[in-house]
């Protein structure tokens, strides 16, 4: 059986999930905390500097959520084509994972280690500045989804958009000057997957160092 290494409230963790959960593959959940020394032994030999979520089919051990969803698409596809066989579209699909990944999740972290930095004064002008290149995230990604059929289909770009807005809205709320991406956050929060994933973490939003709002 597959085993997926990771925690419910880590964004590229639910990345992992969502592509699980919509396969419909049979899998086994292995918590990565304190309480559980052997799983972070696995996660830590994985990858060069010990990160999850890492998948582990057999003595076979993936890291990289991206990587994660290639694998289970060449050898675990289920109900749902996360990746299109098409080249172009491919390369299309992948492009906006790394915009996902790079410019909206990526693009929030410092507000976030600016918290954990110095909690009681972080620096204001950083977390400014964070917030400024998420709004022109957010204006490029409203232009795209002018074009893109925002449905009910899990694909590679919804497993990386639904975690990265989901938190990249608590820093920097995406409000109405961008209505079609807060309808299709609001859509990707509603697929069966992702809804699991936002439970799954509800126990552990008091975490989030800036503070987690009372919604969603």
């Amino acid at each position: 059986m597959l085993a997926l290494y990771g925690h419910p409230f880590s964004s590229y963790t639910w990345k992992a999930l969502i592509a699980l959960y919509a396969s419909e593959v049979e899998f086994e959940f292995r918590m990565v905390d304190a309480d559980h020394p052997e799983n972070c032994e696995v996660v830590q030999s994985a990858s060069p500097l010990g990160k999850f979520p890492v998948l582990a089919d057999g003595d076979n051990l993936i890291f990289e959520a991206s990587s994660i969803i290639e694998y289970l698409n060449s050898h675990y596809q289920g109900s749902e084509v996360l990746i299109p066989l098409d080249p172009n579209a491919a390369i299309a699909m992948r492009m906006l994972d790394r915009v996902f990944d790079n410019y909206v999740m990526n693009c929030m972290q410092p507000v976030v280690e600016e918290y954990i930095r110095n909690p009681a004064a972080p620096d204001q002008a950083r977390i400014a500045e964070v917030r400024d290149r998420l709004r022109r995230s957010y204006a490029w990604l409203e232009g795209w989804l002018e074009y893109y059929p925002a449905s009910g289909q899990i694909t590679l770009i919804e497993c990386a958009a639904a975690p990265s807005l989901f938190y990249a809205d608590w820093v920097e709320p995406i409000g109405d000057a961008f209505p079609r991406l807060a309808a299709w956050r609001a859509l990707l929060l509603s697929l069966p997957p992702v809804a699991r994933c936002v439970e799954d973490a509800r126990p552990y939003r008091a975490y989030f160092p800036p503070g987690a709002p009372d919604r969603d």
